[in-house]
């Protein structure tokens, strides 16, 4: 579906969200941060679903072979989950199937038989490469509906955002 498909006098009311809760005299920085939520997870949600059709695939399994990547000598584990933002238990579960699968070895390192490097696969490789072919299709289908001087607008917020975000959260141990 395109922007223009949708009917002209189709409000924002009328379309699904977080912030229609709100009550009228919520203050626009919460409108927003649920706005931002709602648009998310949206465009979450269709990647996840074309990432199960077409790749038989999850979005954290693509993620964390997204980020493998740009480590081909290998990454640590707990390297790995901090990048990822995530648990060093989200990284276990995901890493176990992509191991099994094919598309991800762990390898034992010398000096600390505790910790392992987690590196791609040729095969795992091969299936990124694909996956992050359609993945750059879809964004761009989705984003280029927006005119170039949105998308620099919005990329130029998201930067003060992520910003302000690293000054005001607690890094993780």
């Amino acid at each position: 579906m395109m922007i223009n498909d949708i009917p002209a006098e189709t409000t924002l009311t009328e379309l699904p969200d977080l912030e229609s809760r709100l009550n009228p005299t919520a203050c626009d920085h919460l409108r927003t941060w649920l706005r931002f939520q709602s648009c998310n997870r949206l465009i979450e949600n269709e990647i996840r679903s074309r990432l199960r059709k077409e790749f038989n695939t999850t979005l954290p399994r693509y993620d964390l072979m997204a980020h493998l990547e740009k480590f081909p000598k290998g990454i640590k584990m707990s390297d790995l989950s901090r990048h990822m933002m995530v648990t060093n238990g989200n990284i276990t579960g995901i890493t176990d199937q992509l191991v099994k699968d094919g598309y991800v070895q762990r390898v034992k390192l010398p000096q600390d038989r505790r910790s392992s490097l987690l590196k791609l696969t040729a095969k795992g490789r091969v299936h990124l490469a694909e996956i992050n072919a359609a993945h750059n299709e879809w964004v761009c289908d989705l984003f280029g509906q927006l005119s170039d001087q949105t998308v620099q607008s919005m990329l130029s917020s998201l930067n003060e955002l992520k910003i302000l975000s690293h000054l005001f959260t607690t890094p993780n141990p």
